[in-house]
């Protein structure tokens, strides 16, 4: 049974850092491109950063929102089955509900971590 589990939500002060972890199982990581989604409250659900591997193991892609550009780093642990976002300098228009997506030859959602950036 395939699984995407976020953790590391929660809330912060704006410039603060938070660091979400998405723990996959029952599929293989490298097979799959991972990207974290977001959706902030009365807005879609939009596209925060991704990873995918062009060669199966080492070798990787990144992409990013331009609104998280510089502050935001998507990483991975292959061994461990986990992808990474670092996220640093946080601001208010950070909160939303944070999604991890996998897909390649299946197509799985988490059920999301909240982030709350505020004074």
């Amino acid at each position: 049974q395939v699984q995407l589990v976020e953790s590391g939500g929660g809330s912060a002060q704006p410039g603060e850092s938070l660091r979400l972890s998405c723990v996959g199982s029952g599929f293989t990581l490298v097979d799959y491109a991972i990207g974290w989604f977001r959706q902030a409250p009365g807005k879609g659900r939009e596209e925060v950063s991704c990873v995918s591997f062009s060669d199966g193991s080492r070798s990787d892609n990144t992409s990013y929102a331009e609104s998280v550009k510089g502050r935001f780093t998507i990483s991975t642990d292959n061994t461990k089955m986990t992808v990474y976002l670092q996220m640093n300098n946080l601001q208010p228009e950070d909160t939303a509900v944070y999604y991890c997506h996998a897909w390649g030859p299946g197509d799985y959602w988490g059920k999301g971590t909240l982030v709350t950036v505020s004074s």
